[in-house]
């Protein structure tokens, strides 16, 4: 009789303390997971910041002609990425609000109808060339070599070279750059070392902007090295802070 008693004591017990045991657990799993949910949401909170302020910074840009200095931290130029190498539809920055924009041609979205950009096109910002000086009264025209580049990017590039060329009997010349940093083309430093590592490619930026608006519609007169394109840079620096 006892001996029964003692065992159902101790199933009670054992009932008991299983019942406390889970309890705990329960609670503990219950701190565990509150703890959990209160470091996603602070790490959630934390990629929004950062989201918020990586959007503000783009937002902060409200011109691409007159916010951005042209002289790179490196000593170089500041290249503003208009149209990605490979791609047809063209962009650029508008002179009335400073931002990039679709350019529009016959009231329709202009398309190149061509190869797509045989490099990334783009401007150099505070910078302006008269047309009695070589420029269109725009912001100076950069085609910087290399792997596709965003919409929109402001890139370190060294000019190493310019495309002096007459668009519908106006000059319209490019300058010709690379990506100072972090591009397969980094490591060129003048006109020569473009042609001597890269045989042909000259002869392929000739033949693209000679057919890209139609035959006969623009006229290459030739290349200029990267002493011709410093100066030009120099020259549309200074007309710019004069005006």
């Amino acid at each position: 009789m006892i001996h029964s008693i003692t065992i159902k004591i101790n199933i009670i017990l054992f009932v008991y303390y299983f019942r406390i045991v889970r309890i705990m657990l329960e609670l503990f799993n219950d701190f565990i997971i509150s703890k959990m949910c209160k470091l996603v949401i602070s790490m959630m909170k934390i990629l929004l910041l950062l989201l918020l302020f990586s959007c503000n910074s783009k937002q902060n840009i409200k011109s691409y002609i007159h916010d951005i200095e042209p002289v790179s931290i490196s000593g170089n130029s500041n290249a503003v990425i208009e149209i990605p190498a490979g791609t047809h539809d063209k962009f650029e920055v508008s002179k009335t609000n400073g931002q990039i924009v679709q350019d529009i041609e016959q009231g329709l979205p202009r398309k190149i109808k061509y190869l797509g950009y045989p490099g990334n096109y783009g401007m150099i910002p505070k910078t302006l060339l008269p047309v009695e000086d070589g420029g269109d009264g725009d912001p100076l025209d950069v085609l910087v070599l290399g792997e596709p580049l965003e919409k929109g990017s402001i890139v370190d590039v060294r000019l190493i070279g310019v495309l002096s060329m007459l668009d519908d009997g106006e000059i319209d010349d490019k300058l010709i750059a690379v990506r100072v940093k972090n591009s397969l083309f980094s490591k060129i430093n003048s006109f020569t070392d473009l042609e001597n590592e890269y045989h042909g490619l000259t002869d392929i930026l000739k033949i693209w902007f000679s057919n890209y608006k139609g035959s006969g519609e623009v006229i290459i007169n030739g290349f200029g090295d990267e002493k011709l394109a410093s100066e030009i840079f120099f020259k549309a620096r200074k007309y710019y802070l004069d005006n």
